[in-house]
């Protein structure tokens, strides 16, 4: 059954993606070249061969949501027709379908289609308890991140790592690539900020893989009293970290489409100001807005929908900036977080004490209060970048140790 379920997935594996919403169409994610040409990558949990035969005979839970795919399948359903029923599921921030909105706490129900029992891990607790993992033998975690530290599947998987090490359950990450992967930058975290949007001292973009990023957390003790997780990486095939990778799926509610995961880095810092991103838009992370601003060429109206039911300065007209007409590939060969969005934001309201909110949220976003009283002092993007250097080289030396994937040809 196992080896039919090979075959299957080997045809899947050569098909198209389905496109993202508002993404170009669909191709099939390639990176790495083999005699000049571009080959498929192939993400950890493609490769059923690797990991399969680990699963047979196992009660075993999966930590997973809508982007936990193979092909046009989910994962789940692969799993259940080859005969390994996962004993129960693990749901992140959105739910196991990826539909709930932005923060949006959910609870412990049974999955309607699977029947399957979901775990929430963004709610009360965002830690399973002792009693979620009892009887399971092991752990899979397939999830896709956006190389960015205060997206919330990084925590995710520091708590799913932490609480398998307590019981001493072997964890299987399938790794994905990072659409953000390419590059470095950011404020690195002090521990003193440490949240659950910010958990480890690293800078806001990391340039690891997830898989590369649980090895990270495992081998610098960063689990609580120092403990190790038996953890196994199953690598993404023909992945080159140097060229772009796709997104089959947006890999959460408000990033839609490429132009908003590469745009997010840059202004995943307006969630701790009064500023609209575009949430309760059709262009979330893709314009930026506020009712009070002075400049800005374009208006819009922030409203409830389904993925933000409570937005930023929701049924307020916001005057700012349209980034939608912004090349998707031009922002990746940037390659940096642009403070300039952040400062131009904070000079376009005429009460500049207005701008941060005051629970200064943004103190936890970017690791520390520095960047917050940075932008008050007026300082320019170079100066506050040139604060970011040491903590950038330090942090490179601990990536190393980590990589799975070369930096360049």
């Amino acid at each position: 059954m196992i080896q039919s379920l090979q075959i299957l997935c080997f045809f899947l594996m050569v098909s198209c993606f389905p496109a993202m919403t508002g993404c170009h169409p669909a191709v099939p994610p390639t990176g790495g070249h083999t005699e000049g040409k571009a080959v498929t990558v192939r993400p950890g949990a493609w490769q059923t061969e690797l990991y399969f035969s680990a699963l047979e005979g196992k009660n075993f839970g999966l930590v997973c949501n809508h982007t936990s795919t193979i092909g046009f399948t989910h994962l789940v359903d692969t799993l259940i027709r080859a005969g390994l029923k996962p004993a129960r599921l693990f749901a992140p921030e959105h739910g196991f379908r990826g539909d709930l909105p932005d923060g949006q706490f959910f609870g412990n129900k049974q999955d309607p289609v699977t029947k399957l029992e979901v775990i929430s891990l963004h709610g009360k607790r965002k830690k399973p308890e002792q009693t979620d993992l009892a009887g399971l033998d092991l752990i899979l975690f397939d999830i896709q991140d956006v190389g960015v530290r205060c997206y919330t599947y990084l925590s995710t998987l520091h708590f799913i790592l932490e609480a398998a090490a307590e019981k001493g359950i072997p964890v299987i990450v399938l790794d994905r690539p990072n659409p953000n992967g390419h590059y470095i930058d950011g404020p690195v975290l002090d521990t003193a900020f440490h949240s659950f949007v910010g958990m480890h001292p690293v800078p806001l973009v990391y340039g690891m893989t997830i898989g590369e990023y649980a090895k990270m957390i495992n081998g610098e003790s960063w689990l609580d009293g120092g403990r190790q997780c038996d953890l196994t990486v199953i690598p993404v095939a023909n992945y080159d970290r140097t060229k772009p990778y796709q997104l089959p799926e947006r890999p959460s509610p408000n990033l839609p489409n490429m132009l908003s995961v590469y745009l997010y880095p840059s202004l995943c810092f307006f969630e701790g100001t009064s500023y609209s991103i575009g949430r309760g838009t059709d262009y979330p992370f893709q314009v930026i807005g506020h009712p009070s601003a002075r400049e800005g060429d374009t208006y819009f109206v922030p409203v409830p929908r389904p993925e933000s039911t409570n937005p930023p300065q929701v049924n307020q007209q916001c005057r700012g900036w349209d980034l939608t007409g912004r090349s998707p590939g031009s922002i990746y060969r940037e390659a940096k977080i642009d403070l300039n969005y952040l400062i131009q934001a904070y000079s376009a309201l005429p009460e500049t004490e207005l701008f941060f909110l005051k629970t200064n949220y943004l103190d936890k976003l970017a690791g520390s209060d520095i960047l917050r009283m940075q932008i008050s002092q007026g300082l320019s993007a170079d100066q506050i970048r040139t604060t970011w250097t040491v903590g950038l080289e330090s942090f490179r030396k601990i990536r190393r140790k980590y990589l799975l994937y070369p930096e360049s040809e």
